[in-house]
């Protein structure tokens, strides 16, 4: 019940000073008038977002759904290889390096390549999100699985158990805090490569809103997006955190971050 207070009081926390600096912003713009076409007032942009929800909501779900189609696959591919890299120094030396060297590549040079591929719908968008996104999955991953116990490992293999078991039983529940790390980081990455696939050849999506608002110097509907897109990125967040602490209630991150002080 305290982390519970405690995680309330936080948000609400965060909400005041959020809601201060959008009054801030509104005061701002009534005292010094910029042009709307310059940077518009909070009221404006929510002016804008009521005048067209339909619209935004449609291009919000195109979003959301490459999104999460390019987290989804990131997530399973990632893992698939983070297992295969733990338990082969072949892949190891060659994949993960591979996977260096590819999330050394800027992703934006990568999609129009991805485009001439696949062609202009949503295949490029979830392959641009896939690519952004699973280089933190799998190095999370690959963390979280070399970090078990290995006493607890050496007595799992006296035992005679499989290398599935040991997989399965041991080094995967014991990975879940880095997987879940790499899960936050990840979803974020795969909005903002839903949006450069959106930006480098999107005929829907809220990228594709915010091209179209610049071209025709719509500012208020670019911020109505931008607004958008910022409280789906958080809200996919804190989404990924409420499935962490269902699913690792264990650990001490989930417990108000501070181990239990030993009684005397």
């Amino acid at each position: 019940m305290r982390n519970l207070w405690r995680r309330l009081d936080r948000t609400v926390s965060i909400l005041l000073i959020l809601a201060g600096l959008i009054a801030l912003w509104e005061i701002g713009c009534r005292i010094f008038h910029p042009p709307t076409w310059f940077l518009p007032s909070p009221s404006a942009i929510g002016v804008e977002i009521l005048r067209s929800p339909s619209y935004l909501l449609q291009q919000t779900g195109f979003t959301l759904l490459t999104t999460m189609a390019g987290f989804g696959l990131a997530l399973a591919i990632g893992l698939a290889l983070a297992v295969a890299i733990t338990y082969s120094t072949f892949l190891e030396r060659t994949l993960y390096t591979m996977l260096v060297t590819l999330n050394s590549l800027p992703k934006v040079a990568l999609a129009p390549v991805f485009v001439v591929w696949m062609g202009t719908g949503a295949e490029p968008k979830i392959a641009i999100a896939l690519t952004i996104a699973i280089f933190a999955i799998v190095i999370d991953a690959v963390l979280g699985l070399r970090s078990s116990d290995p006493d607890l490992l050496n007595l799992a293999r006296t035992a005679r158990a499989s290398h599935l078991q040991i997989l399965l039983k041991i080094r995967l529940p014991s990975a879940l805090p880095s997987i879940f790390a790499g899960m936050k980081v990840a979803i974020s990455l795969s909005l903002v490569g839903a949006i450069v696939g959106e930006f480098v050849a999107g005929e829907t999506g809220l990228g594709h809103v915010i091209l179209l608002a610049q071209g025709m110097f719509q500012t208020p509907r670019m911020f109505a997006a931008i607004v958008i897109l910022g409280v789906l990125g958080t809200l996919l967040f804190y989404v990924v955190d409420l499935v962490e602490r269902i699913c690792v209630p264990w650990h001490v991150s989930q417990r108000g971050g501070h181990a239990s002080a030993p009684s005397r």
